[in-house]
């Protein structure tokens, strides 16, 4: 088995989460309808870790399709506020809309990866961690959105947490790296049992 791990996502943050555990990793970007999953599987009212946890899989098994001999992990978030599903935003104003619809309000985020080997999915994980925004200033959002420029886009809901969106929380209830995009410590201890990773 390859050493080096496919990540199913052209994200830089879980790119640099992996890399900097010390794992081997390629990027192999899955391209998929994901408004399109959620809105089904919204329909079908099913459960808000099982969306994340899909649309973590349909990433992981497109790739490992074009490359069943690969080690392939998808991952994926989903954030719901008062049973309301956000996406990344994809401009300014929609950036500031989402923050303020989060303000002083407390919000879940899933937190969802799934890896494949040999074209078949070998282990997954979900986690849920509970956040808390501030009530903060009209002036601070803009000072926020000013400073994240088009950062703002690569995360849902529009916030870094592991920068100056620190600053946007009261309280963070669960895995930090689960809010950077991957339940890092999870994956891990995967690849440490398979021996991709020391033991």
């Amino acid at each position: 088995m390859s050493k080096t791990l496919v990540l199913a996502s052209q994200s830089e943050a879980r790119r640099q989460m992996l890399q900097n555990a010390g794992v081997e990793v390629e990027c192999l970007p899955a391209r998929i309808d994901e408004a399109a999953v959620k809105a089904a599987l919204s329909a079908q009212k099913a459960k808000l870790r099982d969306i994340a946890d899909a649309l973590a899989e349909m990433k992981a098994r497109r790739i490992a399709g074009k490359h069943p001999d690969r080690l392939v992990l998808g991952a994926d978030q989903i954030l719901v506020c008062n049973g309301e599903i956000f996406d990344k935003p994809t401009s300014e104003p929609e950036a500031k809309s989402q923050l303020k619809d989060l303000r002083g309000r407390k919000h879940e985020l899933y937190s969802a990866a799934v890896i494949y080997n040999h074209g078949q999915p070998v282990w997954r994980f979900v986690s849920r961690v509970e956040m808390t925004m501030r009530d903060f200033s009209d002036d601070f959002l803009e000072t926020y959105t000013s400073a994240l420029k088009d950062d703002l886009f690569t995360t849902v809901g529009g916030y870094k947490l592991e920068s100056l969106g620190s600053q946007l929380f009261l309280s963070v209830k669960g895995d930090y790296f689960s809010v950077l995009g991957l339940p890092l410590l999870e994956v891990l201890e995967f690849l440490r049992g398979i021996g991709i990773c020391q033991k």
